[in-house]
């Protein structure tokens, strides 16, 4: 869990109060205040933004629920009070990481010294821009360029995701193979990231041959043999990285340094996280959700449920996947935050090369079976009797088994509403999971007041989301 965190532990009062006082004077000169000044971008995404986010994505999903102030997310009617400041939040943590990440760009000399360290805030403003462009549509625009005007317009969405490609074409190039401290990111990591992009953006050739190149480059999916393979050496609190980890957001069981996604999702019955004694159980499941119905029992993922009756009745599901029973309180949980992992980059690279081709081959079925076979509890790389066959499948059902096995795979990590939406499979599969209809509003959160009453470009009715 150290790595990159114990970066994080001198010098967060610092960086979370003192980056609009940072001048290029006096803060850029050496590689240790370059350093510190790429840690701040991590400070907002760490602490409560990430774990909130994901977890209010995953209310959204087909297979989870909001419990209490969530419940509105999974209704689909559009957001209420609670959850438009809930996401004004997210707005406001991704632009003050954006922020952050621009005062590198505009302030470090790119030189072969600290040229990794620009790579690095430029991956990361791509990777929060994603985020943005994904929930809110086109958004303003702010780089080193424009951080100091105050009025920007609403880009569009194509000025988004230019800016994205452009800032991924440095951070693959620039960026090692290997990370100088656990949790930065690699070439790799900007390379999933970048796959993934294409991968939104339908170029499909381009995604899987970058997703191939990564699944390529030495990471290996961690054997299991039962959940609590999955708990603790996939997601557990003492892992500092596994071979299977591309980028993950890193914590560590001290004050204020921990993953509160422990405390949205565990419930205190369970043990698996006594922090404080209790959790919020946000976001749950159920066991009547046709997902969860269909899904067979012998994958050991779906096993990562406890069925709990703690007031909305006897089919309640309760994740299990992160779990720290020795975490001191409910901000102290060890756990790292996956973004990509290899599983990422075998399922872009078995749906991208389907569409591309047009066709399922063995390799793109090879990518699916490999995460198939470890949820069963078999070697990865090895046939196994849970095996799919490629004859078996057209590219259409290829991709709706590439989406069910990605829906298996990536609960609790905030991937599902993304894909359902980019698939087109939106309507259908809510409909199937939790028998509701999508109203438009819902696809896109609101502008928040926090933007348009600071921002007079944007005028908070014409420039506002739809039903906002």
């Amino acid at each position: 869990m150290w790595g990159i965190v114990a970066l994080f532990v001198a010098c967060e009062k610092t960086l979370e109060e003192a980056p609009k006082q940072i001048s290029e004077e006096n803060f850029y000169n050496t590689a240790e205040e370059v350093e510190a000044a790429v840690n701040a971008i991590y400070s907002p995404l760490r602490k409560d933004l990430m774990p909130n986010y994901i977890a209010a994505l995953e209310c959204q999903s087909d297979w989870m629920y909001g419990r209490g102030s969530w419940t509105p997310l999974s209704n689909y009617q559009g957001l209420d009070d609670a959850n438009i400041t809930r996401v004004q939040g997210f707005w406001n943590g991704f632009y003050l990481a954006i922020r952050n990440a621009n005062l590198v760009v505009l302030n470090v000399v790119e030189g072969e010294a600290f040229a990794e360290y620009v790579a690095e805030a430029r991956f990361l403003r791509a990777f929060c821009y994603f985020q943005l462009v994904r929930n809110w549509g086109g958004v303003p625009l702010r780089t080193e360029e424009t951080m100091d005007v105050k009025d920007l317009p609403r880009s569009t969405e194509e000025e988004v995701y230019q800016l994205i490609l452009d800032d991924l074409a440095t951070a693959t190039i620039s960026l090692s193979e290997t990370a100088a401290v656990s949790g930065r990111p690699t070439k790799w990591a900007a390379k999933t990231l970048l796959a993934d992009v294409y991968l939104q953006l339908e170029r499909y050739n381009e995604a899987a041959e970058l997703a191939n190149e990564v699944a390529q480059a030495g990471f290996s999916l961690v054997s299991v043999s039962g959940p609590e393979d999955y708990q603790y050496k996939i997601f557990g609190p003492d892992i500092t990285t596994s071979t299977e980890e591309i980028f993950a957001l890193k914590y560590a069981r001290l004050p204020a340094q921990g993953n509160y996604i422990l405390w949205i999702s565990n419930h205190p019955s369970t043990k698996l996280l006594t922090a404080g004694g209790t959790g919020a159980y946000a976001v749950h499941g159920d066991a009547t959700n046709a997902n969860y119905i269909a899904w067979n029992s012998d994958d050991i993922r779906k096993q990562l449920w406890d069925q709990i009756n703690f007031g909305l009745g006897p089919n309640t599901l309760v994740s299990s996947k992160y779990v720290d029973p020795d975490a001191l309180d409910a901000n102290t949980a060890g756990n790292d935050l996956p973004i990509y992992r290899l599983s990422d980059a075998l399922l872009i690279f078995a749906e991208a090369s389907a569409k591309a081709e047009n066709t399922v081959s063995i390799m793109a079925m090879e990518a699916v079976n490999k995460v198939h076979r470890r949820a069963y509890g078999y070697a990865p790389n090895e046939p196994a009797p849970v095996d799919y066959a490629p004859a078996d499948y057209d590219t259409d059902t290829f991709v709706d088994l590439v989406v069910q096995e990605r829906g298996y795979e990536f609960i609790y990590e905030g991937k599902r509403w993304f894909e359902l939406k980019r698939t087109g499979k939106l309507d259908e599969r809510i409909q199937q999971g939790k028998g509701k209809l999508v109203v438009q509003k819902h696809l896109l959160w609101p502008i928040p007041l926090s933007e348009t009453n600071y921002n007079n470009a944007i005028d908070p009715v014409t420039d506002q989301n739809p039903g906002y």
